[in-house]
């Protein structure tokens, strides 16, 4: 039965309710109409409107749900669906609504993992033509000051050893910057050593101090595993240095259940309820494609909380 007809029947119902009670109740009307009449006709309304008005809420109520759903759903949060209630339309609605999620769920994850994974060739493409290239390029250079500063007058000697000196950091900037857009490390000795790179590097170039509790009895993890976990902690540092005014974070990974869990958590300002930056929502991105769960704790002046947990087992490589 179709939507309208669900409701034309309905209101026929409670109308023929009405008549028949009209029609064998004591009651009739005068002209001029009584009092005690007009209050009997005025409460019979009232009744068939209280009716009219509950059977239409039990029969149109799933598609209030359904547009509550359709106001708050959030494809970085999977597995939202409605329970098919009703029948007819309505159940037919809220069923196509469930599958219209799933595919939008499964072809976002398709394309953030397409996504991200020419984010990472294009990291990798950065980094090594920084570090091949333009590296090499300041060092050639920086050598080409050491002779010639050996070989001035004594008057030019200074002001050649500080342009050798910016030469030799921004070297060394060429090199950092490189290694944040491709961890050697991670790929060479895994996961642990890595982050503890990762935090050493904060501990030098920024006022924020990382304590770092990395357990050494870390389950197997796919490399895409061990790399969203390694990006999620740089990003969620990143954020602390940027927004939070924290002085300290602690970095913690350690077994958890069946799986690892990452925490990120600081003593800055917190977060003022606003929406999600897109940071985080990339963070959120990178956690579905291996399974995992991205969660964000904070209090006004009480600092942050991030955690990430993920799931042992085989992770798929971004296509």
């Amino acid at each position: 039965m179709g939507l309208f007809w669900r409701v034309f029947w309905l209101n026929t119902l409670v109308g023929a309710v009405a008549t028949v009670l009209l029609m064998v109740g004591p009651w009739t009307v005068s002209v001029p109409i009584r009092l005690t009449e007009a209050l009997v006709l005025v409460a019979g309304l009232a009744v068939m409107l209280t009716a009219n008005a509950l059977l239409l809420r039990w029969g149109l109520g799933p598609l209030d749900r359904l547009n509550r759903m359709m106001t708050t759903v959030d494809l970085l949060r999977p597995g939202q669906r409605l329970p098919v209630t009703g029948s007819g339309e309505v159940a037919t609605l809220i069923d196509t609504f469930n599958h219209m999620l799933q595919r939008l769920e499964t072809e976002r994850g398709t394309s953030s993992a397409r996504a991200l994974s020419a984010q990472e060739a294009e990291r990798r493409r950065i980094s090594r033509e920084l570090h091949d290239e333009l590296g090499q390029s300041l060092t050639a250079l920086l050598l080409d000051l050491k002779r010639l500063t050996d070989q001035a007058p004594e008057p030019l000697r200074r002001e050649l050893g500080y342009t050798q000196e910016i030469a030799r950091e921004s070297v060394e900037e060429v090199r950092r910057i490189a290694r944040r857009l491709r961890p050697d490390v991670l790929e060479d000795l895994g996961l642990t050593s890595a982050l503890t790179s990762l935090a050493t590097q904060f501990d030098t170039h920024t006022t924020l101090r990382v304590r770092r509790r990395l357990h050494p009895g870390l389950p197997p993890l796919a490399p895409q595993t061990e790399l969203v976990l390694y990006r999620v902690a740089q990003e969620a540092l990143t954020n602390v240095v940027r927004h939070s005014g924290a002085t300290v974070a602690d970095l913690t990974l350690a077994p958890s259940g069946d799986g690892v869990l990452l925490s990120v958590e600081d003593d800055g300002k917190g977060m003022d309820g606003a929406g999600e930056e897109a940071g985080i929502r990339g963070m959120r991105e990178r956690a579905l494609l291996v399974g995992g769960t991205l969660q964000l704790h904070s209090e006004p002046g009480r600092g942050t909380r991030l955690t990430l947990y993920v799931p042992t087992g085989p992770a798929k490589d971004f296509p």
